[in-house]
């Protein structure tokens, strides 16, 4: 039924309690694909440790988180593609309730569960944007993303038939930012998505922190970041306004470090030339025109203050993981 990729690249200290949850499973009708991405830590010595048949492991050079999960497809033999990242983590009827999922709505391209984040031994529920009595059915993909601009798929989250998948292109290598996004931009564009509303995934939000590719800090290349391309969805936003809604509010908070660091100048201003500012909030429309100074002291002072919060939440974990020799 499930093939599931897992990319590995350096988390030595987390891939046994992914792959754990993985042969954990209430369901067992699974292969796991393990692709070591050029790891330099122990992570590949600890998948060694381990004997179930249904592990396959495979090497390749450093070549990044999309090449390793299309390649792991390629050895695919089941139906289904199933991602998780070697940092995550899954409950033990994730397999199970997804095959239900899958069963009731067959027609689906894409298949996803609610999930947990998990930062600094805190979990919260993702605060996808579902009314509060749904279950489980259909969703409007982009509509559900702009209630709350939280991803409603995840990469350690969703399923994807193998033949749709492999349709799609799969991950755009060159993309650094947004690949997952990206595909399931291109999936749901053309097939239905099914939901679980249930919190059967856990995504870690404090492991490896510099490489995360939400880092905020740092500004991606054009030719790295989806931003910068999503010109084959332009037809398909012309007739469908929740996408249209999706993208433009995507479009004005990815590039707006872009904006007022006055980077690629040229190529962003087209883009937010694409925007319905008339339907984008108050302080978004405020934002894009004020002066770049004020911007920019705006700009830092959130980041000032997220620095500041997350001190306090590292301090606060370790005091309550510290262990005292008396």
């Amino acid at each position: 039924m499930f093939s599931i990729i897992i990319p590995l690249y350096n988390k030595g200290p987390y891939i046994l309690n992914a792959v754990n949850s993985v042969l954990g499973q209430s369901y067992s009708n699974f292969e796991l694909i393990i692709v070591n991405d050029g790891s330099t830590d122990d992570s590949l010595e600890k998948i060694g440790s381990y004997s179930d048949h249904r592990i396959k492991i495979i090497n390749q050079n450093n070549s990044g988180v999309s090449w390793a999960r299309n390649n792991g497809v390629k050895e695919a033999t089941k139906d289904y593609i199933c991602f998780l990242d070697a940092d995550d983590w899954w409950d033990i009827n994730y397999l199970s309730e997804m095959n239900k999922l899958i069963k009731d709505y067959p027609e689906a391209g894409l298949y996803g569960c609610k999930y947990s984040l998990v930062k600094y031994g805190i979990k919260k529920h993702a605060t996808i944007g579902l009314d509060s009595d749904f279950q489980h059915g259909l969703i409007n993909y982009f509509r559900v993303y702009s209630k709350t601009m939280c991803m409603p798929l995840t990469s350690s989250s969703v399923i994807i038939p193998k033949k749709i998948f492999e349709e799609s292109g799969g991950f755009k290598p060159e993309l650094k930012l947004g690949e997952d996004f990206d595909l399931w931009l291109r999936i749901a564009v053309k097939y239905k998505v099914a939901f679980l509303n249930k919190p059967l995934a856990f995504y870690r939000q404090d492991s490896n922190e510099l490489y995360k590719a939400v880092n905020s800090k740092k500004l991606y290349n054009k030719l790295e970041h989806y931003i910068f391309h999503l010109d084959y969805l332009k037809e398909d936003e012309k007739s469908n306004p929740d996408l249209k809604y999706l993208l433009d509010k995507t479009r004005v908070e990815s590039l707006y470090r872009y904006y007022i660091s006055k980077m690629y100048v040229g190529e962003t201003a087209q883009i937010i030339k694409k925007v319905d500012f008339s339907k984008q909030p108050t302080l978004i429309r405020l934002k894009y025109n004020l002066p770049p100074g004020v911007n920019k002291f705006w700009f830092n002072s959130r980041i000032w203050l997220s620095g500041i919060k997350q001190f306090i939440l590292k301090s606060f974990y370790f005091l309550r993981n510290i262990k005292y020799v008396y």
